[in-house]
């Protein structure tokens, strides 16, 4: 479990990359035409539909060493609405949100 640590006047904060996923998971299902999270498997490729409390199985975050977030997500999009709508709407939500709950860029 790799952590963020962010130096205040006030002393340290360590932030979880396990606590960063799952808020931006939440955040995630909350955003117009995702479905859901997707956690592909190893072993079959084939992909399940998490719960809310799994969805930061469906997400990768790295923090680089200049405290520079980055995620990588697996969401089920719906069925007829325009991806990369879908996609402009997650990544600016998460950004957005994030960046005020943590102060990592």
């Amino acid at each position: 479990m790799k952590t963020s640590t962010i130096n205040t006047h006030l002393g340290t904060i360590a932030i979880s990359t396990d606590v960063i996923a799952q808020y931006a998971g939440t955040v995630a299902s909350e955003c117009f035409g995702i479905v859901g999270m997707a956690n592909i498997g190893v072993r079959d490729g084939i992909v399940n539909l998490l719960h809310n409390d799994n969805a930061k199985k469906g997400i990768k975050v790295f923090i680089s060493p200049a405290q520079k977030l980055t995620l990588d997500f697996h969401v089920i999009v719906s069925y007829g609405v325009s991806i990369m709508a879908v996609t402009d709407n997650l990544i600016d939500n998460v950004k957005y949100k994030l960046e005020a709950a943590t102060g990592l860029e």
